[in-house]
């Protein structure tokens, strides 16, 4: 499933759509195809009461900002600055998840996400010309941090995983629509896109990255933590550097120090399981706040 997360940059790269034109036609494909799904192949109700339905819409906005902000940082850096940045969604996931849930921050999730955000501040001294880039991306981990728990709440209630992501994917689908004029005063225009490699990339970032990957994501929050989750999530970086060096030819942009910060990625995920045994599992309560 990281794989599925980390191509999703890749992806945005390769289009030539602008962030905001490409995640409306994702989210709103998406969205279809979930309904679809549930209707014949689930037999579902897709109904689920206004209290529900309101935290749905309300996490799926969440997430039209986190892609909104992610595509963003890859269109104005590169995919490597943009997965380097998404990785600090451990440092916010360690203070937001105790925030919502209501316990105690356990001291071992704050020290490895320092070790996270000290990786990050390597990158950015070594890569200034890509501040803006880092921002956005930075913005994307904060709002990828609170959908996380805060949909780790819903799941928990019980609700289908692919009814929820239909609901979603159709809040993100109006968060992104209602910023294309802002971003990108032509992308109604471009809405209309007609090649057909750009349909290729919509309907594989729709349909495997999104509708595919959230139901996958979803039933594993009934098992996992929002933070266990959200740190092995932080091998997407990792993948997705090494597949945008080998295939946009990154590595000749980018120094010695950027790849110790995210050497220093890669420690805090290989520590975070051996110190959860030692410390256990910290319980998470059910219910949206």
């Amino acid at each position: 499933m990281v794989f599925i997360f980390a191509a999703t940059t890749l992806i945005g790269r390769a289009s030539e759509l602008s962030a905001p034109v490409l995640i409306t036609w994702r989210c709103l494909l998406a969205a279809g195809g979930a309904f679809l799904w549930v209707v014949l192949m689930r037999d579902r109700r897709l109904w689920l009461g206004w209290p529900v339905l309101g935290r749905l819409l309300f996490v799926g906005m969440i997430m039209g900002l986190h892609w909104l902000c992610l595509f963003g940082a890859v269109k104005v850096a590169n995919v490597s600055i943009a997965l380097a940045g998404l990785a600090t969604l451990s440092v916010f996931t360690a203070f937001t998840e105790p925030l919502i849930n209501r316990v105690k921050v356990r001291r071992f999730e704050v020290v490895l996400g320092m070790l996270v955000l000290f990786g990050i501040c390597l990158i950015a001294g070594a890569e200034v010309g890509h501040l803006l880039g880092l921002g956005l991306a930075l913005l994307s981990a904060l709002f990828a941090a609170l959908f996380m728990v805060l949909n780790k709440r819903i799941v928990e209630s019980g609700s289908d995983p692919m009814v929820m992501v239909g609901w979603e994917m159709l809040a993100a689908t109006m968060v992104c629509f209602c910023a294309v004029p802002f971003i990108d005063p032509l992308g109604y225009a471009a809405l209309a896109v007609g090649a057909l490699l750009e349909w290729f990339w919509i309907l594989l970032l729709a349909w495997g990255c999104t509708v595919f990957a959230q139901a996958l994501a979803n039933k594993l929050l009934k098992t996992i933590s929002a933070y266990s989750f959200n740190l092995a999530a932080n091998f997407e970086p990792v993948y997705g550097m090494i597949a945008a060096a080998l295939i946009f030819a990154e590595y000749e942009n980018l120094g010695a120090t950027f790849y110790f910060g995210a050497l220093a990625i890669v420690v805090a995920n290989l520590l975070h399981p051996r110190l959860e045994r030692r410390f256990g599992i910290r319980p998470v309560p059910g219910g949206l706040v």
